[in-house]
């Protein structure tokens, strides 16, 4: 329990996808910090003792769960939630998997496979990775936003306009989240919570892993935001930029095309550098390698690059 918050949201109270017309599990008043406790993306499907047969066996009417929905007092339309993110306390346990079907290179990893990491939930060091790999830790929300304006039910896939599935990476401790408000209260719901992920999350799950958020709740009223914002405290790479990157590239017309090709060459290169196998390589980039827009002018071809930390095997 959070002794400093004014609320705690209990992992029971969860929903799946977005609904303006699900009743709220609490009315906060702005300024209010809530402890928020979080399933990971599985919903408590995959356990320590999973293997790789229980990919196969998921629920995926069950899957990435969100805690709330909290109803802001004084929230309406045209505002924005201020969402201060101040601490994580992580489970110790995580899981990544290839899902078949899922990922950006789908095409090419067609069988499940499955990583069960046990990492030191006080102490964050690296968590290992087969016999050699270490991946440095950085908690955060992967799911986190409210409730859109269109009424029914919607899928927690696809992030929107007033967050959601955003998967961004550096949703970490100390960084604070602007979102759009498009219903009275806005109905504020997170989940999804990782314990490491690569810009890019290319094989479609990070070190998915259960655990407490803490977060205030405040308002700033008709700002007009059209859609997320965030400000981060400081660096963004510094647990990764110390040994420097090995990078791959993918040159063309299409950045998506451009995208597989250079986590393609990346695989390669890991596989063939460390001896790993290539779906192991495809699930280790997806926790620790950060996909960017190198070049986006120089018509009619763009470079997307990889970027993968030295640091994980150094």
């Amino acid at each position: 329990m959070c002794s400093n918050c004014d609320y705690t949201i209990h992992g029971r109270h969860h929903h799946f996808g977005w609904d303006n017309s699900f009743a709220p599990v609490e009315r906060v008043a702005p300024g209010s910090t809530i402890e928020f406790q979080c399933l990971d993306s599985a919903g408590g499907q995959l356990k320590a003792d999973s293997t790789v047969a229980d990919v196969t066996k998921l629920d995926f009417a069950a899957v990435n769960p969100v805690t709330g929905p909290i109803f802001v007092e004084g929230a309406e339309p045209g505002d924005a939630l201020k969402v201060t993110i101040e601490t994580f306390k992580p489970s110790g346990f995580g899981w990544t998997a290839n899902i078949p079907g899922f990922g950006l290179l789908a095409d090419d990893f067609k069988e499940p496979a499955l990583n069960i990491w046990k990492y030191d939930a006080a102490s964050l060091e690296p968590a290992l990775f087969g016999k050699n790999a270490r991946v440095p830790l950085k908690p955060f929300a992967g799911t986190i936003g409210n409730a859109p304006a269109e009424m029914g039910h919607h899928s927690v896939v696809p992030p929107r306009r007033v967050g959601g599935n955003l998967d961004i990476r550096d949703l970490a401790a100390g960084t604070t989240l602007y979102l759009p408000v498009e219903v009275a209260g806005a109905l504020f719901s997170v989940g999804d919570t990782h314990a490491a992920q690569g810009d890019g999350e290319v094989c479609g799950t990070a070190i998915e892993s259960p655990m407490d958020v803490v977060l205030k709740l405040d308002l700033v009223k008709d700002a007009r935001l059209k859609t997320p914002r965030f400000t981060t405290p400081g660096p963004v790479t510094r647990h990764l930029d110390a040994k420097g990157y090995e990078v791959t590239t993918g040159i063309g017309p299409d950045l998506i095309a451009g995208a597989k090709e250079a986590v393609s060459q990346m695989v390669d290169l890991l596989s063939a550098n460390y001896k790993l196998d290539p779906v192991d390589a495809y699930m280790l980039v997806s926790v620790c390698g950060d996909l960017r827009i190198s070049e986006i002018v120089d018509m009619p071809n763009w470079v997307v690059s990889f970027y993968f930390p030295r640091c994980v095997f150094e």
